[in-house]
C-alpha cells in the first residue's frame, strides 16, 4: 500500500471519518492551495487542521510511510550487520544497519548517531533485543535516526514476529519508493553489465585490490546489470546482480564478456518474469527505480493465487 493510502487510512480512524470523506478534504486543500503541494503533504495539512496529531503515536511497521519525520515504533531485532566506517564529501562518520520486525512485517533500520551505534559495539542492542525507536525519519521505506532520534532498550515482548521480507504484488503505475514490491513483468531494454571488484573476506567493495577492512586482497569480480521493465501499465529501470542475472539465463562468460553480452542481449528482451525487490528514489533523476533481490519464471497455477 502507497504512503498516500497508508496516511488516509489513519486520519480516518482517527477522525472517524470515511476515507472518501478524508480524500475529498485533502482534494479540496490541494485545489485550495493551487496544486503546489503533494496528496501526502495536503493530508498532513488537513490531519492537522482536525486536530490529530501522530507524532506520540506508536506505530507497527506495516503503517509507517515515506516522508515521516518523528516515527515511533516497537520492534524485535532480526538482523545486525556489521558497523562501517564511510568518508564521501569530506565528511567522515560511522553507520549501522539493522533488520527489525513486529507482528505486521519488517524494516531497515539505519543508525547514524555514534551513541547509538555504540549500543550495537558494546553488545547492548543485538539479534532478539526489543527495542523502541522514538523519532525517526522514513525514507525507502527505511527508519533513519539521527542524533535528533531516541532508541533504547525495552521489556516488552513481541510474538509472532514476521522476519521474512513481505512483497506486496503491485502496478508498476502505483510503485513508489520504500515498497517492498512483486512485479510481474516483461524485459523491454537491457544495458551493458557494469563490472566492479569486492573483497572475498566480508564482499564489500575493494578499489584497485585494496579493501579498507583486509588491506590488498585477490578481489573477486561483480556484475550489476540495469534493464528497464513493463508490466502494461509503466516502464520501470531495475538492477540486477549476482545469481540475478544468471536466472535470466545468462552464464559468466556472457555476462563478463561485452561482446558475447552482445550476442546475448537480444534474447533478453521480451522475457517474462516475476520479479521481487525494493522501489528505492533516485534523488538525481527524481524517479522511482527498482532493486531486484530474486525473480521466477511465470507459472500460471501459481500466479493466479499471487495476482
Amino acid at each position: 500500500m502507497e504512503s498516500y493510502d497508508k496516511l488516509i487510512e489513519r486520519i480516518s480512524k482517527h477522525a472517524n471519518l470515511g476515507v472518501e470523506e478524508i480524500e475529498k478534504k485533502v482534494e479540496a486543500k490541494k485545489a485550495k492551495l493551487s496544486g503546489l503541494i503533494s496528496k501526502e503533504g495536503a493530508a498532513q495539512i488537513v490531519a492537522a487542521e482536525m486536530g490529530i496529531n501522530f507524532d506520540s503515536a506508536r506505530l507497527k511497521i506495516n503503517e509507517i510511510f515515506n516522508g515521516m519525520k518523528r516515527a515511533n515504533v516497537l520492534c524485535k531485532v532480526i538482523d545486525v550487520f556489521p558497523v562501517r566506517e564511510y568518508n564521501k564529501n569530506g565528511r567522515s562518520g560511522k553507520v549501522a544497519n539493522l533488520r527489525v520486525a513486529d507482528d505486521s512485517g519488517n524494516a531497515k533500520v539505519v543508525f547514524w548517531d555514534n551513541s547509538h551505534i555504540a549500543l550495537i559495539e558494546q553488545g547492548k542492542i543485538s539479534k532478539e533485543s526489543v527495542i523502541e525507536i522514538s523519532n525517526a525519519n522514513v525514507r525507502n521505506g527505511e527508519l533513519h535516526l539521527s542524533s535528533f532520534s531516541n532508541v533504547k532498550i525495552s521489556n516488552e515482548k513481541i510474538d509472532n514476529a514476521l522476519t521474512e521480507k513481505v512483497f506486496e504484488s503491485i502496478k508498476l503505475k502505483d510503485i513508489r519508493a520504500g515498497q517492498n514490491a512483486k512485479i510481474r513483468a516483461i524485459i523491454v531494454q537491457a544495458f551493458e553489465p557494469r563490472y566492479f571488484e569486492v573483497c572475498p573476506e566480508c564482499k564489500k567493495r575493494a578499489f584497485e585490490g585494496e579493501c579498507k577492512i583486509h588491506g590488498k586482497v585477490e578481489p573477486l569480480k561483480r556484475a550489476l546489470l540495469s534493464i528497464v521493465l513493463d508490466d502494461g501499465s509503466s516502464t520501470i529501470r531495475s538492477v540486477l546482480f549476482g545469481e540475478g542475472i544468471n536466472k535470466l539465463g545468462l552464464i559468466d562468460e556472457e555476462i563478463f564478456s561485452i561482446d558475447k553480452f552482445a550476442e546475448k542481449k537480444s534474447y533478453l528482451l521480451g522475457e517474462e518474469r516475476v520479479f521481487y525487490g525494493n522501489a528505492k528514489s533516485n534523488t538525481l533523476y527524481n524517479t522511482v527505480e527498482f532493486n531486484i533481490e530474486r525473480l521466477e519464471g511465470v507459472d500460471l497455477d501459481v500466479l493466479i493465487k499471487i495476482f
